[in-house]
């Protein structure tokens, strides 16, 4: 017999009902009948958690499928990581990571797929020679950051509805890499529903609504609902570094940039972005821009054309500084988007999503698009911030994403990224590295933990370096 503290399914359906044909989304209960209870409590349950509101007002506003129009957008001028007093920030951000200050944040919510794997793409072997896996990678730059500052350094890991599972297996059987389960934490992200050209939300099965993971946007949802923003903060932590997980190079504790969003004149302390420069007009990364004085991100697919290929009097691309994912945020200053409502804008991709017809139950496996996916971004923050700091670092040092299977962004060239950065910190330490004399490419395999080294400096510490590192050798360290 039902409660008052539970309602019966009928009483249920009764209040989606009205609920759904208020926002003309009754389909959504058109196989009732055909359900068992069990389906019908899970349908209702994904119904009563619909953003219906939102998603009305997102489809209703069309200016997310036109491009950006040019006018009155800007250049950023970024601060160049490696023309500051590097001492100074450095000295500021390891007081900041010391005081137990800093939380890594790692968005890790996609499969492998375009890399020919249905597993979590975190455990995607990416080293050149040891091939560990892209959170091992970041596992043991943590843990280094850990002994090198003596620090607590918690690691939140937002998983997504597809991956969460099988992402805790994987790091419970490898038992946390050495970090400790109490201080790794998987966060699921939230999912938003996807919708036909009429804005109708789709049924993946009679019983079951089409969903998709709501972007790396959906960071903010998930530690706002989840409790985490207002633990780090009881916890004293301030300091988010933000990273996404395809990207080995990529430093997850970085005290000079944390150095650079706390004390830096340009920054407020609120969200601070890393770029590199583009290394073509063609490269498909979101490009910060401003206007009227406030920083953005503009998606490349967003980016007119003629906007994208313009270059300055030395022929450099004027839009050139080119987002990789990388940020540092208050954690005050993402609760105060909270508070306020500050939700991100919804932005529309149009996507191939297995369905069933609303009438017939027939189920469709699409070869061209039939649906709008909703997704937000986590860079949809930054013109929230009062002064948002963009800072430029270089490509070999912290940029060598795995996208792709096959060429752009694959494990071929970011594996050779890996090897140059390594090599360009040992020749910083007087050792030798074969290269062709013709390309300067180094013509060794070389692969380098971060538990050796965080940095060139601290690998001129290492006492069993190499004289030199021959053509073809494979030297891991």
């Amino acid at each position: 017999m039902a409660t008052a503290q539970q309602p019966s399914l009928d009483e249920r359906r009764s209040a989606a009902a009205e609920r759904l044909r208020a926002y003309g989304q009754q389909h959504l209960l058109h196989f009732w009948d055909r359900l068992n209870d069990a389906a019908r409590s899970g349908l209702l349950d994904e119904i009563d958690a619909l953003p219906l509101e939102m998603l009305q007002r997102a489809f209703a506003d069309r200016s997310a499928d036109a491009k950006q129009d040019a006018h009155g957008i800007l250049p950023v001028t970024p601060v160049v990581m490696d023309q500051v007093d590097s001492e100074r920030f450095v000295r500021e951000g390891s007081a900041v990571i010391a005081a137990n200050r800093v939380a890594a944040f790692t968005v890790a919510g996609g499969q492998g797929t375009r890399l020919g794997s249905d597993s979590p793409k975190g455990t995607f072997p990416a080293t050149p020679i040891l091939r560990k896996s892209l959170f091992e990678v970041f596992a043991e730059s943590i843990g280094a950051a850990r002994a090198r500052w003596s620090a607590r350094i918690p690691w939140l890991i937002m998983t997504s509805p597809l991956n969460h599972a099988e992402t805790g297996r994987f790091f419970a059987a490898h038992d946390w890499f050495g970090l400790g389960a109490g201080s790794v934490h998987l966060i699921m992200q939230g999912t938003l529903p996807s919708l036909d050209w009429h804005g109708r939300v789709l049924l993946a099965s009679e019983g079951a609504i089409a969903l998709n993971p709501d972007g790396h946007g959906g960071a903010l949802r998930a530690l706002d609902q989840g409790g985490w923003l207002d633990r780090l903060a009881r916890e004293g932590i301030d300091t988010l570094s933000y990273f996404q997980v395809d990207n080995p190079l990529c430093k997850p504790i970085d005290a000079l940039f944390i150095g650079l969003h706390h004390a830096h004149p340009e920054s407020s302390a609120e969200v601070s972005s890393k770029v590199v420069a583009k290394a073509s007009a063609a490269e498909k990364v979101g490009v910060f821009c401003q206007r009227g004085g406030s920083r953005f991100v503009m998606e490349y697919s967003d980016m007119p054309r003629e906007m994208t290929e313009l270059c300055d009097a030395d022929g450099a691309l004027l839009h050139r500084a080119g987002s990789i994912a990388v940020h540092v945020f208050g954690v005050p200053f993402l609760q105060r988007l909270v508070r306020e409502g500050h939700g991100l804008p919804l932005h529309r991709a149009r996507k191939k999503v297995p369905c069933i017809d609303p009438e017939t139950g027939v189920h469709t496996v699409p070869t061209e698009p039939n649906a709008i996916k909703m997704e937000s971004f986590i860079f949809d923050t930054v013109p929230a911030a009062q002064r948002a700091l963009v800072a430029q670092t270089t490509r070999v040092e912290e940029f060598a994403p795995i996208k792709n299977a096959v060429g752009d962004d694959s494990p071929a060239t970011s594996n050779a990224l890996q090897t140059e950065r390594a090599a360009r910190w040992l020749e910083a330490c007087g050792v030798q590295v074969a290269r062709d004399a013709a390309t300067g490419r180094c013509l060794a395999e070389i692969e380098l933990s971060p538990r050796t080294a965080l940095d060139a400096a601290a690998l001129a510490k290492c006492t069993s370096l190499p004289a030199q590192v021959g053509a073809g050798e494979r030297l891991t360290l």
